[in-house]
């Protein structure tokens, strides 16, 4: 299997993926909102919901690692010098990875010092909730390994990554 399919398999994953999760959340808010609404409150609603945004903010920011569409300074970046620019591309990848590693590492620490504890409002383990750490972290890391070798030809190409403008007319 080529990378590029690899790649395009692991993006139609995650859209469906934080795509369920948007549609989740947005469910619950609106349970939530209907039954406050008509003075039944649900008990569960805050934390379920909260916990269900940890997991939309984790899944989606692997996918915008993906798509490449999180805040950079290519400017800075590719108008050094062709050494330069590798240079410094590799070293931010390397500080990306290294991070969402470390991320993935103690997510699992933080998962096993919850143990076997639930949520407040209802029985799921805080080890389920909590597991999109470790996870989110690793998807993400994976995102970025999928990306390098573009990364590093653009770098060494001096070619701009896709701008903000290049990923909106894409979506379109």
């Amino acid at each position: 299997m080529s990378l590029a399919k690899l790649r395009a398999g692991f993006e139609w994953l995650l859209e469906v993926v934080t795509m369920l999760l948007v549609v989740a959340l947005t469910v619950i808010v609106l349970l939530g909102v209907s039954f406050r609404y008509t003075g039944n409150s649900l008990s569960w609603y805050d934390e379920v919901a909260a916990v269900m945004l940890a997991w939309v903010t984790y899944y989606g920011a692997a996918l915008a690692s993906l798509k490449r569409a999180h805040i950079s300074v290519p400017g800075f970046v590719y108008s050094r010098p062709r050494a330069v620019r590798v240079t410094l591309v590799a070293i931010g990848e390397a500080i990306i990875i290294a991070f969402f590693v470390l991320l993935a590492y103690y997510g699992v620490y933080v998962i096993q010092v919850l143990g076997g504890s639930t949520l407040v409002s209802v029985p799921i383990p805080t080890a389920v909730t909590q597991s999109t750490i470790p996870i989110g972290a690793g998807l993400y890391v994976v995102a970025e390994l999928l990306n390098l070798p573009a990364i590093l030809r653009e770098a060494w190409d001096g070619k701009r990554p896709p701008s903000e403008q290049d990923i909106v007319e894409e979506l379109q």
